[in-house]
C-alpha cells in the first residue's frame, strides 16, 4: 500500500484507459510503469543548486563602459568616467588597472581638465598601479598640450626610458603636438629628428601638427618641402595633412595650387573628404568667387560627398558677401529642394546678414519659418531676433518672446532689451529687465550696468543709479559702469554725491585708470564747473583721487 502521505503520481490517461477497458490482454509492461513510478515518488527530490552571487565586474568591463563615456567628447562623460573609476575604488573596492586609470585621466584631459588627469595620475601611482606607456603619453599630453610644462613631459619621456616603457610614436607626436602649439618649431623638429634616432618611425600624425604651425605663421614654402619629405620618406600623408595645406594655400589665394593637389589625389593615395571641399569654398568664396564655389558642389555631390551645415553656412555666408542677404535668404529656403538639411547655425548666419542690411522684417519672417520647419532655435536666434523687434519698434513682442518656454535669454538678450527699452524712456522697464536677470543668475558685465545707470540718470533718478552701480561693486569694478554715474551725477549736479562715491571706490582697492581721469575733467568742464564758484569741489575731488592713486 502506498503510503498516504505521498500518493502515486498519476499516469497518463492513456495508459489508466488500457489497465481498465478493452479485452483481456498482458499488462505486464504497464504494471512495470506503474511500480517505477512508485519508485521514483519514493525518492528524496533532488535539491535545486542555491542562487550563486553575480561576477563582481572584471576592470575590462568598467574600462570598456569609461570608453563609451569618454567618446562622448565632453565634461558630462568624462564625469561618468571619473565616477566609475572611484566607484572600482571606493565601493566595490576592485584594484582598477593601468587602463582604467588611462581611460579617465585622458577624458578630463581631452576636456581641457588637466588638474583633474593629473589627480587621476596620482591615485594610479598611490594605489601601486605601474604605468604603462599609454598612461606615460597620456601624462606627456597633459604636460606638453594643456599645461605647455614641457621640462615635465620630457622628464617623463626619460622615466619612460630609464624604466624600460620605451616611448613609442604617440608618444613622440603627442610632444611634438604640444610644442607646435605653442610655436615652439625647431624644438619640435628636434623631437623629430630624436624619433629618427630612436628608430621609431613617424606617421602622419606626428608631421600634420608641424605642418600645421607652418602654415599658421605663414611658412607654407616649409609646409610643402615638409609634405614631399613625407612622401619621400614612404609616409603616406593623410587627408587631414592635405586639408591643412589646402586651408593656408587658400587663405593666400593659392587656388591653382589647390587645384592641382585635388586633381592629383587619386595618383598620391588621398580622398579630399568634406572638410576639404568647405576649406576651398571658403576660401573662393572670401575671395569673391562664388561660382566656383558652387561648381565644388556638384564635384562633392559626383565624389558622393555629401555637403554638411558647415558647407551650405560657407555657400549662404559667400552669398551674402557678394551679392545681397536677399539671395541668401532664397538659397536657405530652397535649401531641402537640393537635398541639404539646413540647420539653426544657417539661419542665424543669412539672419545676422539681414540685421546688416536693416531687413528686420526678414529677419521676423525667417523666424517664423525657422519654427515651421521645425528647427529649434538657440540663444544667439533668440538673440537676433530680438534684436529685429526691437528694431521693427516692437518691444511688446520682443519682451513677450523673452518669456517663451524655449527661450534661453543670456546677458546680450537682456542687454539687447535693456537698450531699446533705454532709448525709448522705459526706465522702469529697464529696472525690471535688471532685477530679472539677477534673479536668473545671468551675470551682468560691464554694459549692462553702463545702460542702466545712463537710463537712469537721464530721468533723472540719481538715487537709483547710485543703487545700481553699488550694486555691480558686489560684482567687480566696472569703469563704463563708474564713467556713466560719474558722468551723471555732474550733469546733475550732486558733487556731494560723487565725492562720497570715489571714496567709496577707492577705499575699496579698485584701481581707477587715467583714461577715467580725462573723461572726468571733461565732464566737470563741460558742465561750466571750471568758470564757476563750485571750481573748489571739483578741485577737492580731483586731489582726493589723485593722492589715493
Amino acid at each position: 500500500m502506498p503510503s498516504p502521505s505521498r500518493p502515486l503520481p498519476r499516469l497518463p490517461l492513456l495508459f489508466l484507459r488500457c489497465l481498465s477497458s478493452g479485452p483481456q490482454r498482458d499488462h505486464r509492461f504497464l504494471l512495470r510503469f506503474a511500480a517505477l513510478a512508485k519508485e521514483l515518488s519514493d525518492r528524496p527530490r533532488p535539491q535545486s543548486p542555491p542562487p550563486t552571487r553575480p561576477r563582481s565586474p572584471h576592470p575590462y568591463d568598467y574600462n570598456r563602459l569609461m570608453c563609451a563615456h569618454a567618446e562622448l567628447g565632453d565634461g558630462g562623460g568624462a564625469d561618468r568616467a571619473l565616477h566609475l573609476l572611484d566607484e572600482m575604488r571606493g565601493l566595490l573596492r576592485r584594484r582598477p588597472d593601468a587602463a582604467c586609470f588611462t581611460t579617465a585621466a585622458a577624458a578630463l584631459s581631452s576636456v581641457a581638465r588637466p588638474g583633474a588627469a593629473l589627480a587621476v595620475l596620482d591615485a594610479m601611482a598611490a594605489d601601486g598601479v605601474a604605468p604603462d606607456a599609454t598612461a606615460c603619453t597620456v601624462l606627456v599630453g597633459v604636460y606638453a598640450c594643456r599645461l605647455q610644462l614641457f621640462d615635465a613631459a620630457y622628464e617623463v619621456v626619460r622615466w619612460m626610458v630609464a624604466n624600460g616603457v620605451a616611448p613609442d610614436v604617440v608618444t613622440y607626436s603627442t610632444l611634438i603636438s604640444g610644442l607646435c602649439g605653442a610655436r615652439q618649431v625647431a624644438e619640435a623638429l628636434g623631437v623629430l629628428d630624436l624619433m629618427l634616432e630612436e628608430g621609431c618611425q613617424p606617421n602622419a600624425h606626428t608631421y600634420t601638427p608641424i605642418m600645421h604651425a607652418y602654415c599658421m605663421s605663414g611658412r607654407i614654402h616649409e609646409a610643402k618641402r615638409l609634405l614631399n619629405t613625407m612622401i619621400a620618406s614612404g609616409c603616406a600623408p593623410s587627408t587631414v595633412t592635405y586639408n591643412v595645406l589646402v586651408e593656408a594655400l587658400c587663405k593666400v589665394g593659392a587656388f591653382k595650387e589647390v587645384d592641382t593637389l585635388l586633381e592629383e589625389s587619386s595618383a598620391k593615395g588621398w580622398t579630399p573628404d568634406a572638410i576639404t571641399y568647405s576649406s576651398y569654398m571658403d576660401g573662393l568664396c572670401k575671395a569673391g568667387r562664388i561660382d566656383k564655389s558652387f561648381a565644388l558642389v556638384d564635384k562633392m555631390l559626383s565624389n558622393g560627398l555629401q555637403p554638411n551645415e558647415v558647407t551650405l553656412n560657407i555657400l549662404l555666408d559667400g552669398i551674402c558677401r557678394s551679392s545681397t542677404a536677399w539671395a541668401a535668404k532664397c538659397l536657405l529656403e530652397c535649401s531641402s529642394e537640393f537635398g541639404w538639411d539646413a540647420s539653426v547655425v544657417n539661419y542665424n548666419t543669412v539672419m545676422r546678414r539681414l540685421c546688416d542690411e536693416r531687413r528686420w522684417l526678414s529677419v521676423v519672417k525667417l523666424f517664423t519659418d525657422m519654427a515651421k520647419k521645425g528647427i529649434a532655435p538657440n540663444s544667439w536666434t533668440f538673440n537676433i531676433v530680438i534684436h529685429g523687434l526691437c528694431k521693427l519698434g516692437r518691444l511688446h513682442k520682443a519682451l513677450c518672446l523673452l518669456e517663451s518656454e524655449d527661450f534661453v535669454a543670456t546677458v546680450i538678450t537682456y542687454n539687447t532689451l535693456i537698450r531699446h527699452c533705454s532709448v525709448t524712456g522705459k526706465a522702469n522697464e529697464v529696472c525690471l529687465l535688471l532685477h530679472q536677470m539677477i534673479k536668473e543668475g545671468i551675470a551682468c558685465n560691464d554694459i549692462t550696468y553702463s545702460l542702466v545707470i545712463d537710463c537712469l540718470c537721464r530721468e533723472e533718478k540719481f538715487l537709483l543709479a547710485l543703487c545700481c552701480f553699488y550694486r555691480s561693486l558686489e560684482d567687480n569694478f566696472f569703469p563704463s559702469a563708474f564713467l556713466s554715474i560719474v558722468r551723471g551725477l555732474i550733469v546733475g549736479g550732486m558733487l556731494s554725491e560723487l565725492h562720497t562715491l570715489i571714496g567709496c571706490v577707492l577705499g575699496q582697492g579698485f584701481i581707477i585708470e587715467v583714461c577715467i581721469y580725462q573723461e572726468l575733467i571733461k565732464a566737470f568742464c563741460k558742465k561750466g564747473y571750471c568758470q564757476s564758484v563750485e571750481m573748489y569741489k571739483m578741485c577737492h575731488i580731483l586731489e582726493r583721487m589723485l593722492s589715493l592713486r
